[in-house]
């Protein structure tokens, strides 16, 4: 069952207090410390919110690095901080989600759409990360909220004959710069030492739910696979604005301390440019678990185009100092 088949009360839960904040996408749950060892059965119930929500949220949590890193490793094997913009040096887990990053070095660099700086997380690697974990840490009074849309459903909400054209296609997604030159050097420098470019099905299956999957990444999908240029840049311009439409989302408020994590599979997300029109700061901090190739409808796999798969954070540093 998922949220957005409408099926997944409260009731369901006997751990966990799940309030949903809109119909298809992103509920709070309340009454859990995450910064104490979590039973097994809360967990599992967390983890089932998780895959039926999309986005979960849990407010006011005391987590510094290390605890963050622990409640990551309840669900899976945490990834390298950024397989491109690097990591906390003691903590190589963790990213750090700072208002003047690097990573946001190039934002206004295009013409801004309704898509414009939505993503789902690394989707340019041939396994991007399962879901990330994010904390709250400096937070403005106003502006600098996240907000989170639906794929699922934004596949759901095609007709038929759409969705059975899409679920033929690849798309090919590319961490590269803006074409029009005005990338930072430190921006373009992180990519060439780490290219990645990867074939990903247009439409996945979900390995937990089943359900079908809009994979459509704006910020890293560049061209579908087979189609000529001007049908290519057609149909990702009419899927990227259906995909973000309003009643798949969510918005989310953040306060300090509070704990956001996602289904990288099955979601993409934005942070408006608001916080760069003010002089406040935010700051957030990211851990993100190691992912799989996805799989199309038909069972083919994505493939590597270029780069090497994002591994575990010990993984990474390994191979790091060999080279």
């Amino acid at each position: 069952m998922t949220a957005s088949q409408i099926s997944l009360p409260q009731s369901d839960y006997e751990h966990i207090e799940l309030s949903p904040l809109t119909l298809h996408i992103g509920a709070e749950i309340s009454g859990v410390d995450l910064s104490a060892p979590l039973p097994p059965e809360v967990r599992d119930e967390i983890a089932s919110a998780f895959v039926a929500w999309k986005v979960i949220f849990f407010r006011g949590q005391a987590l510094d690095h290390a605890a963050h890193v622990a409640f990551a490793r309840l669900f899976g094997e945490p990834t390298i901080g950024h397989a491109v913009f690097g990591h906390e040096d003691e903590f190589p887990e963790v990213y750090s989600i700072a208002k003047h990053r690097t990573a946001n070095s190039i934002r206004g660099a295009s013409m801004a759409r309704a898509w414009t700086d939505w993503h789902t997380d690394i989707t340019a690697a041939i396994n991007p990360p399962m879901a990330s974990i994010l904390r709250g840490v400096t937070i403005p009074p106003y502006g600098g909220d996240t907000l989170w849309t639906n794929l699922a459903a934004a596949y759901q909400a095609l007709s038929a004959p759409m969705k059975a054209f899409v679920e033929a296609l690849n798309g090919i997604h590319r961490f590269e710069a803006p074409a029009n030159g005005a990338e930072k050097a430190n921006y373009r420098d992180s990519i060439e030492k780490r290219r990645l470019e990867a074939l990903h099905p247009l439409v996945t299956v979900h390995p937990v739910s089943g359900e079908k999957v809009l994979y459509v990444s704006p910020a890293f999908l560049q061209e579908i696979d087979g189609l000529a240029p001007r049908e290519s840049q057609a149909l990702l311009e009419f899927l990227w604005e259906h995909s973000v439409r309003q009643d798949f989302t969510v918005r989310f408020k953040w306060q300090p301390g509070d704990v956001a994590m996602w289904d990288n599979r099955s979601t993409a997300h934005l942070a408006p440019n608001d916080i760069f029109q003010s002089d406040f700061d935010r700051q957030l901090y990211r851990v993100t678990l190691v992912g799989a190739p996805q799989e199309g409808t038909d069972g083919r796999t994505s493939q590597a185009i270029a780069g090497a798969p994002i591994l575990s954070a010990k993984e990474e540093l390994a191979t790091a100092k060999v080279h």
